[in-house]
């Protein structure tokens, strides 16, 4: 089979497609034909050494989706020609950016037959980032206001659409090019995330005395103005920054609102299975869909890497191998 690899650690340069034996499912694996796979920025933070693979020559990508080509000896839950969606790998197994992929079946779900798979190969991080970090962290809750920069975004843009399933009151940030989007996928207010008067506009958005759920996914931007924002006992659940100095300029904000701040990572998901289910089921209700900006083939890996992490777009790059 092709796979895209990289020998060592390094710029995209160092991306390469190579033919390679189609693995084996072990016991607890499925063998994936790979659809699509999702183009995140973590796939390049283990291209480039700052967090480590499990091996060298790595496959990279998180994200997989496709049919199932072959299961393992202890697999019961699948069978072959299941359209499934996955995630969590490219850390402790092989990725997702190659013809077929062993994936283990507790980070997959089985999706309905008549789902987009192009679509699917990008739900992963996004669906999964937004269910664990509203639903698991957030708690959200039936009419509360719930703000989320980067409606446009991977997992913006899937957040938007979990939290207006869940009754919430949602209020987004994006350029002005993706308002009437975001709007479509379920945001009651969209907000020009350069305006000056943002703060002001936000809490007029807000249902009560301000917004009671952040989704942040820029701390070192926006946890002073999270917690200006906030009604008093508000959650912020932070899933990103640009800049690893996070902190506030006046604390009191978060401190006399009684505010409670969650750092959360994907990869510390208990179950990734759950989620997957969950939003799978979403699909199959019409409720969730993944908006595809561009796709790549596997020799075009190096230049979706440089547009996950410089372009503008909403929603997910894939690659389709």
């Amino acid at each position: 089979m092709r796979a895209v690899r990289f020998h060592e650690h390094g710029g995209r340069d160092v991306l390469q497609v190579d033919d390679i034996d189609t693995p084996e499912p072990q016991d607890d694996e499925v063998l994936v034909e790979v659809v699509a796979a999702g183009v995140n920025p973590v796939d390049t933070y283990f291209r480039e050494g700052s967090y480590k693979p499990f091996a060298m020559p790595m496959i990279p990508g998180v994200d997989v989706a496709g049919d199932v080509a072959a299961v393992g000896p202890n697999v019961t839950d699948f069978e072959e020609g299941d359209a499934v969606v996955g995630t969590g790998i490219g850390k402790d197994h092989y990725g997702g950016y190659a013809e077929f992929a062993a994936v283990p079946t507790d980070r997959l779900a089985v999706l309905p037959d008549d789902a987009d798979l192009v679509a699917a190969g990008g739900a992963g991080v996004a669906g999964v980032t937004a269910w664990r970090a509203l639903v698991d962290h957030g708690e959200m809750q039936l009419g509360e206001t719930v703000l989320i920069h980067g409606g446009s975004g991977g997992v913006g843009h899937a957040a938007v659409q979990l939290a207006a399933a869940a009754g919430a009151h949602v209020v987004a940030t994006a350029a002005p090019d993706y308002h009437e989007r975001v709007s479509e996928l379920g945001a009651d207010v969209v907000l020009d995330y350069n305006r000056d008067d943002l703060a002001e506009a936000v809490t007029d958005a807000a249902v009560g005395d301000g917004v009671d759920l952040t989704l942040d996914h820029r701390l070192d931007d926006y946890l002073q103005f999270d917690a200006d924002v906030a009604a008093t006992g508000g959650r912020i659940v932070g899933i990103g920054e640009n800049d690893p100095q996070v902190g506030f300029d006046l604390s009191s904000s978060a401190r006399g609102k009684d505010l409670s701040i969650t750092m959360m990572s994907m990869f510390n998901t208990p179950e990734l299975a759950a989620p997957l289910c969950e939003l799978a089921g979403m699909v199959d209700a019409g409720e969730f869909e993944i908006d595809v900006a561009r796709t790549y083939d596997l020799d075009e890996a190096a230049e979706a890497q440089r547009a996950v992490m410089e372009d503008s777009f909403l929603g997910k790059l894939v690659i389709t191998p």
